[in-house]
């Protein structure tokens, strides 16, 4: 048979299996209706488990493993299927319904917000493209950020999520776990690195280089060249705060690398601009809140998950995902503390809140993992 001949045979049988899919699914919903009579959960999972077996069984061995994804996903299909049909709505549900109704129509100007570093951070950079008037206070760790938050000193808390080059902060997803915050914003903010020292010091002058762990990391290519020469790279806090250091320094050799807004603020000079390995050089923030707010034009969730530890449950979650259409921007694995090789999932997802297909996937969530935890609902300032 010709190719033509092939592919004339194969649409015959697609169009057999549309209609066994579309008759199937109308079953499916007469069995939905018959379960909601009897109050039984949408999930027989011994008898998906029977019908895996005798499916697999009448397929020749090398499409045993074809044919079980096949009818996995289709029973994966059926029971979101059912559950649009009988779903009550799920306890977050009501829970985001009611933060939809409660959040303000604008995102306030104002607020006190709390910061990781010191006058000139990054961080009062993104808070600043946030919010038009923030009440900024300083803190010395990500923790101490979330502590505010959670203490009443601040309402909101500003924190780095991810950069483009040097990945995410680990950290910070440890930390939402930890105290169950919510994003109810984002922003990028384009990081362009300098060497900034006191007025009147040369580059040959310099003999040890302050910064962030991250800032070294990005401007890498860089600093080896000042490390050939003998120069010394000392990591500190945060950006901003090498600056003061050197700012404050009786110290003639010595440098920072910190934005060109310390340079302003601190009194000091750049000896080289822009030493990031790359220039589309981008750091993520969050704003985190105590209380879930979800503002209007909110496009983005953020998720963290548990899969069941068996093959395939990772595959199962994206799989939803697929069905429900939804686009997932992020996805980042975590191990779990005092769980041997077991780990919670990061997802972002691109979906508007007041989607169908938004509603869906929060009533699914019980039903595809162990354990998962709701980080919000938000847009991100660009």
């Amino acid at each position: 048979m010709s190719l033509a001949d092939l592919r004339k045979e194969i649409d015959a049988i697609d169009d057999i299996l549309v209609q066994a899919f579309a008759d199937r699914m109308d079953l499916v919903a007469q069995v939905a209706e018959e379960k909601k009579k009897i109050s039984k959960p949408v999930l027989d999972a011994g008898r998906e488990r029977d019908k895996l077996a005798d499916i697999a069984s009448k397929l020749p061995p090398e499409l045993e493993q074809y044919g079980y994804t096949l009818w996995n996903m289709l029973f994966e299909i059926s029971r979101s299927y059912q559950r649009s049909l009988n779903q009550e709505p799920s306890s977050l549900r009501v829970e985001i319904e009611k933060a939809m109704e409660a959040t303000p129509p604008l995102f306030p100007p104002a607020a006190a917000v709390a910061c990781q570093g010191t006058e000139g951070a990054y961080a009062q950079q993104a808070c600043e493209k946030v919010f038009q008037h923030p009440q900024i206070m300083y803190f010395g760790s990500f923790d101490s950020v979330f502590s505010a938050v959670e203490n009443g000193f601040c309402q909101y808390g500003v924190l780095p999520l991810e950069n483009s080059t040097a990945g995410s902060v680990t950290q910070i997803y440890d930390l939402m776990r930890q105290h169950q915050f919510k994003i109810v914003r984002a922003t990028r903010l384009k990081i362009d690195h300098n060497l900034l020292a006191k007025k009147g010091t040369n580059l040959e002058d310099v003999r040890e280089v302050f910064s962030h762990p991250q800032a070294i990391s990005q401007s890498s290519a860089f600093l080896e060249k000042l490390r050939a020469k003998g120069v010394v790279v000392t990591p500190c806090e945060n950006t901003a705060l090498a600056a003061q250091r050197v700012a404050e320094s009786d110290r003639t050799d010595v440098a920072a690398i910190s934005s060109y807004h310390c340079m302003e603020l601190y009194g000091l000079d750049r000896l080289a601009a822009d030493i990031q390995d790359q220039g589309n050089n981008y750091t993520r923030f969050i704003v985190i809140s105590k209380n879930l707010e979800i503002y209007p034009g909110a496009d983005k969730t953020s998720l963290m998950m548990v899969a069941p530890h068996r093959p395939g449950s990772l595959y199962q979650i994206l799989a939803r995902f697929y069905t429900l259409g939804l686009n997932l921007i992020k996805l980042e694995s975590r191990p779990l503390p005092n769980r041997d090789f077991e780990f919670m999932f990061y997802f972002d997802l691109e979906t508007s809140v007041y989607s169908d297909e938004y509603i869906r996937m929060i009533d699914d969530l019980d039903s595809i993992c162990d354990d998962f935890q709701y980080l919000g609902s938000y847009s991100e300032v660009i």
